[in-house]
């Protein structure tokens, strides 16, 4: 069977990386199942349409997914379409949990062995999330947010009761780690709305973990340095990624280094289009060597990428990230070394 979980690991053996394994599958079981249909509406050699019907004891919810050929797939009409009316609806995707079944989280963890760490994604409330279920996307989970602040906020208590529930399952089934957060935090969203709708189960869910022993971490691509300071500050989170620079993001990894470092870990931010996609090997080699050189001391830093490859990144220069990190990323680390081979990688890109 082919899946994505396993293409990953794939990828682990063929790199002979470190992995990072965000794919820890629990099916979880709820006090009143309902019956979930999907239907392929088209499908042709560039893409598909799946339309998924929720049929809820209070009517149906629908929406359309386009999965084109060589990229990834997008919901193009999503489940609520009038907050108000649909929101008893919507309840019913916020079911108490009562169980589950860890048949593929077994398999996961036999199948990564000692390649990586196992980590569930669990996220938390907020618009960053939320635009998934609003047809008409941020805007309309905007304006729902300040139309109907009661329901809002019912569904941020619902989605967070299930968030927690969801890591202690996940605890209980031997998980090592728990990624949290959500693409676009404080990009889809004000730094306000975070604290007022995100942070406040951010730390629940870290206070759990950390009470538990299991590592816990944030992912919030896009706008960041906002939540690296508070993450670092007021919760119990262990490290956070991907720290995307200026003009993805707003990072300096130096910055968040000198201030955070001591508190959390850090893990990124070589640029995913400028360096990794575009650039050459030695750019990336470069890049790799300063993030190291202001980011490695005493420890607390992942190298990798500010976010994901893109799809036609080279496979050599990924390979020229990892020869770079097994080279110069040994600890202790030879600081003097690393800064003699950026001086030597500029000169040779002056002279070209």
């Amino acid at each position: 069977m082919s899946t994505l979980w396993r293409a990953y690991i794939d990828a682990l053996k063929y790199f002979n990386i470190d992995g990072w394994f965000i794919y820890g599958a629990l099916d979880y079981k709820v006090k009143s199942p309902f019956e979930i249909d999907r239907e392929i509406v088209k499908k042709d050699v560039n893409r598909w349409e799946v339309r998924t019907t929720f049929h809820t004891p209070d009517g149906d919810l629908t929406q359309l997914s386009v999965s084109p050929k060589a990229d990834s797939s997008t919901v193009i009409e999503k489940v609520i379409k009038d907050f108000k009316s649909d929101f008893k609806k919507v309840r019913h995707l916020y079911q108490d949990i009562i169980g589950y079944d860890d048949t593929v989280f077994k398999m996961q963890k036999k199948e990564l062995g000692e390649l990586g760490m196992m980590a569930n994604t669990i996220t938390v409330p907020g618009l960053h999330v939320f635009v998934v279920l609003f047809n008409g996307s941020l805007e309309a989970a905007t304006y729902a947010y300040y139309d109907y602040p009661e329901l809002f906020q019912e569904l941020c208590e619902l989605y967070e009761k299930t968030s927690l529930k969801q890591v202690e399952l996940a605890i209980e089934a031997g998980t090592d780690s728990i990624l949290t957060g959500g693409s676009g935090s404080i990009t889809m969203q004000s730094p306000e709305l975070w604290r007022r709708m995100s942070l406040p189960t951010l730390k629940k869910i870290s206070k759990i973990c950390k009470e538990a022993g299991v590592i816990s971490g944030v992912h919030s691509c896009g706008k960041e340095r906002y939540i690296v300071e508070a993450l670092a500050l007021e919760t119990d989170i262990d490290y956070v990624n991907p720290l995307e620079i200026p003009l993805m993001g707003d990072c300096d990894l130096g910055e968040c280094k000198e201030k955070f470092g001591d508190k959390i870990a850090l893990m990124g931010n070589i640029h995913t289009s400028n360096v990794m996609l575009q650039g050459s090997v030695d750019d990336v080699k470069a890049e790799s060597l300063k993030a190291i050189l202001v980011a490695g001391r005493n420890g607390g830093f992942v190298l990798s990428t500010g976010d994901q490859c893109g799809r036609d990144t080279p496979d050599e220069n990924i390979f020229a990230m990892i020869k770079t990190v097994k080279e110069f990323g040994v600890y202790p680390l030879d600081f003097d070394r690393i800064k003699e081979e950026i001086k030597k990688l500029e000169r040779g890109k002056k002279s070209e």
